[in-house]
């Protein structure tokens, strides 16, 4: 790689942690995708490079068996990088424009209705009232209802909730200051039954006699707080007492609070800010709600549906 290239691909990458907060391993992520299609280049001059070449690069990748979607990633990596090379004004043109990415289906989010979400909250609800539960029974019954209630509530990542702090459940306030990725900070909604099972929680660990902690949900290790491993393993538990699959993980209660409110007729904009995505695109992929809302509203309302 000569020394212009990577001047430029390290100008590139401190605009990604400075404008975007882009994390340590996403920018070694950055990196080595674009080290790759570099090396592929050969030493040739950036300002040169053509749509031709990215396609040769992206054919000789293909040869290799890299994943439709690894070749993507990789591709979205070189837009970017040439996108900045254009807009900082080292490349007359943007020779990645033209290139269309490898074709692949993508996945839709896992999704659970608001009756199924209903039934985990009252199944959750219900264990921690149960007749002779001990104390720490009754101590990670608290815990699970606590983190479902806030989960759905917030829409928060799995590794924000479990760390979240001890302030969390004292707030006053209807909403939490969470920071996410790059270290950026976001409000989240906190209605009162979150609010309510944060404070039961709270109370039954101060009356068990724990030391106090500066984290929520407080647990023995090198954290110090709960793990998302255990949080996993207490939910699918708690899915096959509600009757559900206990394929069930935080994530899908997470896509269900960004469906549920789509569906609601939340702007995905909104949507986009209290999941913490950077790029609407990524948001995108809960559309799939609004189509089949859309869908309903014209066979019900239209004068010539079947239906009508």
């Amino acid at each position: 790689m000569s020394r212009i290239a990577r001047a430029r691909l390290n100008g590139f990458l401190d605009m990604l942690a400075a404008e975007r907060g882009a994390a340590r391993n996403t920018l070694d992520a950055y990196q080595r995708d674009i080290d790759d299609y570099l090396e592929f280049l050969g030493g040739r001059a950036l300002d040169a490079v053509t749509a031709e070449d990215i396609r040769a690069w992206l054919a000789e990748i293909a040869v290799r068996g890299l994943k439709a979607s690894s070749a993507a990633r990789r591709l979205s990596a070189v837009r970017q990088f040439h996108r900045f090379l254009y807009t900082e004004g080292f490349s007359p043109g943007d020779p990645s424009a033209a290139i269309e990415g490898p074709r692949q289906g993508r996945p839709l989010p896992k999704v659970i209705s608001v009756a199924e979400v209903d039934r985990l909250l009252e199944t959750a609800r219900l264990a921690c009232e149960q007749d002779g539960l001990t104390r720490p029974m009754r101590l990670r019954a608290l815990r699970m209802r606590c983190l479902i209630e806030m989960l759905y509530a917030t829409g928060l990542r799995v590794s924000e909730l479990i760390a979240l702090p001890l302030s969390a459940a004292t707030t006053r306030e209807r909403f939490l200051v969470v920071r996410g990725k790059g270290d950026k900070d976001r409000l989240v909604p906190l209605n009162e039954a979150a609010r309510e099972a944060a404070l039961s929680w709270l109370d039954a660990l101060r009356e068990s006699g724990a030391a106090e902690s500066r984290w929520l949900f407080p647990a023995e290790g090198e954290s110090g707080h709960l793990t998302r491993q255990a949080f996993g393993r207490d939910l699918k538990v708690l899915a096959g007492a509600a009757g559900l699959s206990t394929s069930l993980s935080p994530h899908v209660l997470r896509h269900a609070f960004a469906s549920h409110l789509l569906q609601n007729g939340a702007d995905l904009r909104v949507v986009q800010e209290l999941l913490g995505h950077a790029d609407i695109a990524t948001t995108q992929i809960y559309t799939h709600v609004l189509d089949d809302r859309l869908k309903s509203m014209v066979r019900d309302l239209h004068p010539l549906s079947d239906d009508g």
